[in-house]
């Protein structure tokens, strides 16, 4: 592997090699609560949108011919692997070999390859976008175009991603208009009104999509958000009780606690607080009750809505928060299920959750970092040269900008594994600027300066400045999957 070579050789050797290495460790991948309810799905044939469908009608498709998760796991691996290595292969091409080793060391990072081998919908979604990049790398870090054949695998890969996970919608639309080019926009406040255009008729189109094409039964999935958002404003803005519930209700809730910044999930268990959950639905199949209640309690209560949104984005991206890192860590066993899903992990499972969770822990794990990174990147590269790989880089920064950023309004979850494409894309964007010399040095230095900023208070709050990030009961006592 010499600095004199072109060859792409060495670098897709070194990525199948890597491949076959993973799938020896974690075979035949490891399902969480949310695989096992979704391959349920598969086998009895009855889906709901809860989950986005896709990923169990593929898999109805696939149990007669290999059932488990080892095809999916396979599949997730030719993906991850097959993307990365396409990519070193297309940097080494350019002689830029430090440049390749980067990006295959970024695929074997303990924490983004102890997620993608779980046989799960983020997973799958951060496996497509990889192999999307890998595609577009190809052509584009040569500065030629994509051939429609390409073009056309790219865009089957995109959709699968949008998909299979029902807010990929802001990492997917930001990558693929920006990763062929915006269609010739140039002015930012039009592609800004080109990207919200876009991701608002994607979530319109979504419902239809699962719910008729895909035959899955309506779920209250859509009303968890607005009934997260008005306990929310409730707890904060000190009222009597949120819409639908007695004040002695409310009462309860909050004697109990129900209420944290870190996720939704006590609203929704039966065991802890789902009374409130059920009196807030209103028992109306549209759910224009809820959406009317919330969009009158956010009006009339703008700074209790802040408050609550600026608390639990601070947990999603782990900024200011003591030093626990709950529902960080992928999962080294399969969640217990009856279907024969799930082996016993080996040494080197266990090996490799070890390092993954001592990199959860690390700034290396800190969402919040990552994303100021993206942003930092955009920022640094927008004066930059109109390369095929600058508009790679570019295209990866804005797509984990978007998504990580969309949870100011969106999540009502603090999972480490919804920001997991956002970390890999930023990660992979840094690599690819640079390489293409596509960052302004003075805007870089700024922007890295911020960033170690960031770091420092984050550090600064996991030594003790900062409470832990309250969580009623352990993780996996509540059905996670079911409730997020």
């Amino acid at each position: 592997m010499a600095g004199r070579s072109r060859s792409p050789i060495p670098w897709l050797l070194a990525a199948a090699l890597l491949c076959g290495a993973t799938l020896a460790i974690r075979w035949p991948g490891v399902a969480m609560y949310d695989s096992v309810a979704q391959y349920a799905q598969a086998l009895s044939g009855q889906y709901t949108d809860w989950h986005p469908p896709i990923m169990a009608r593929l898999w109805a498709l696939l149990i007669p011919l290999w059932p488990g998760t080892a095809p999916f796991f396979l599949a997730q691996m030719l993906l991850w692997w097959g993307g990365l290595g396409l990519l070193a292969a297309a940097l080494g091409r350019r002689q830029r070999h430090g440049a390749a080793a980067c990006v295959l060391l970024v695929g074997a990072a303990p924490l983004f390859l102890g997620w993608v081998t779980v046989v799960l919908k983020d997973a799958q979604m951060a496996c497509c976008l990889a192999a999307t990049t890998g595609l577009a790398a190809h052509w584009r870090l040569q500065d030629r175009s994509i051939p429609r054949w390409a073009a056309a695998l790219i865009l089957i890969l995109i959709a699968y991603a949008t998909l299979v996970r029902g807010n990929a919608v802001f990492a997917t639309v930001p990558f693929g208009v920006a990763l062929f080019g915006w269609g010739g926009v140039r002015r930012l406040w039009a592609r800004t009104a080109m990207l919200a255009a876009l991701t608002l008729a994607v979530l319109a189109a979504s419902p239809p999509i699962n719910d008729r094409l895909l035959g899955a039964e309506p779920s209250e999935v859509t009303r968890a958000l607005p009934l997260y958002d008005l306990a929310g404003v409730a707890h904060f803005g000190g009222l009597p009780a949120v819409p639908g519930l007695t004040p002695a209700q409310w009462r309860e809730a909050e004697r109990r606690g129900c209420y944290t910044p870190f996720f939704w999930n006590p609203y929704g268990e039966p065991s802890q607080c789902g009374f409130v959950g059920d009196a807030v639905a209103f028992d109306d199949e549209t759910g224009a009750h809820i959406m009317g209640a919330w969009a009158g309690q956010v009006a009339r209560h703008p700074l209790a809505y802040a408050r609550h949104r600026l608390g639990h984005i601070n947990a999603n991206l782990r900024f200011w928060v003591g030093p626990e890192e709950p529902d960080a860590v992928p999962p080294l066993h399969s969640e217990r299920n009856r279907l024969g899903l799930g082996e016993p992990p080996g040494e080197a499972a266990s090996a490799l959750i070890a390092a993954a969770r001592a990199m959860a822990g690390s700034p290396l794990g800190w969402p919040a970092l990552w994303l100021a990174l993206a942003i930092g990147l955009l920022w640094a590269s927008a004066r930059g040269a109109a390369t095929g790989g600058a508009r790679l880089g570019r295209a990866l920064a804005l797509s984990a900008a978007c998504m990580s950023a969309s949870f100011v309004v969106v999540s009502l979850a603090s999972d480490v594994r919804y920001h997991l494409w956002s970390m890999i894309a930023a990660a992979l964007a840094l690599i690819v600027l640079v390489d293409a010399r596509a960052l302004d040095p003075r805007r870089m230095r700024i922007a890295g300066g911020i960033v170690l900023a960031l770091m420092i208070v984050a550090t600064a709050a996991r030594l003790g400045l900062a409470a832990p990030v309250y969580v009623p009961v352990p993780p996996h006592i509540v059905p996670a999957g079911m409730l997020r």
